[in-house]
C-alpha cells in the first residue's frame, strides 16, 4: 500500500512540476523576456525561410537576415542560460502571422525581440551575450528592410 501511495505522490509531483514549468520560466533570474524573444526569433526565421514560389530568388539580404537571426538565437540562449532560464522551454510566439508579407512579419517580430531584450540586465555575465544578440537583431532588421526595398524595386521594374 505504501508503495502505491508513493508512486501516486511521485506522479502527482511530476505533473505539478511539469505544469508549472511555463510559469517558472519567467521567475528564474531577473530578465523574463529572453524566452519570448527566442520564440519570436524562431518564428521570424521561419517567416524568412519559407518562401512562396512567386517570391522569386532568395536575395543575399535574406540570407543575412537568417544568419543574423541564428546568431542572435545562440547569444540570447546563452544569456538566458546564464540568467537561469530553462532554454529548452519553447514559449509560444507573440502572434501567429500569415505567410503573406513574410518579410514584414519578420520585421515586426524582430522589433518585438529588440524591445524584449533591450531591457536592463542585472547579471554582468549575461550582458555581453545580450548586447551581441541585440547587435545581431539590428543587422537582421536592416537586412530585412533592405530586402523589402529590393523586392519593391524588382516589382517596379517588372511593371
Amino acid at each position: 500500500m505504501k508503495k502505491k501511495s508513493l508512486v501516486t505522490a511521485l506522479a502527482t509531483f511530476t505533473l505539478v512540476a511539469a505544469a508549472s514549468l511555463p510559469a517558472l520560466a519567467d521567475e528564474y533570474g531577473r530578465h523574463p523576456f529572453y524566452l519570448h524573444a527566442l520564440s519570436d526569433l524562431r518564428t521570424a526565421a521561419w517567416q524568412v525561410d519559407h518562401r512562396r514560389p512567386e517570391d522569386g530568388q532568395v536575395s543575399r539580404d535574406e540570407m543575412v537576415v537568417l544568419d543574423e537571426i541564428h546568431a542572435a538565437i545562440g547569444d540570447l540562449q546563452h544569456a538566458a542560460w546564464l540568467d537561469g532560464k530553462p532554454v529548452e522551454w519553447r514559449e509560444p510566439t507573440d502572434a501567429w502571422l500569415p505567410r503573406e508579407g513574410r518579410l514584414h512579419a519578420a520585421i515586426d517580430l524582430l522589433r518585438k525581440v529588440r524591445s524584449d531584450v533591450a531591457r536592463e540586465e542585472d547579471d554582468p555575465r549575461s550582458r555581453p551575450f545580450q548586447q551581441r544578440g541585440l547587435a545581431h537583431v539590428d543587422v537582421a532588421l536592416n537586412a530585412a528592410q533592405h530586402a523589402i526595398g529590393d523586392v519593391r524595386h524588382h516589382d517596379m521594374r517588372r511593371e
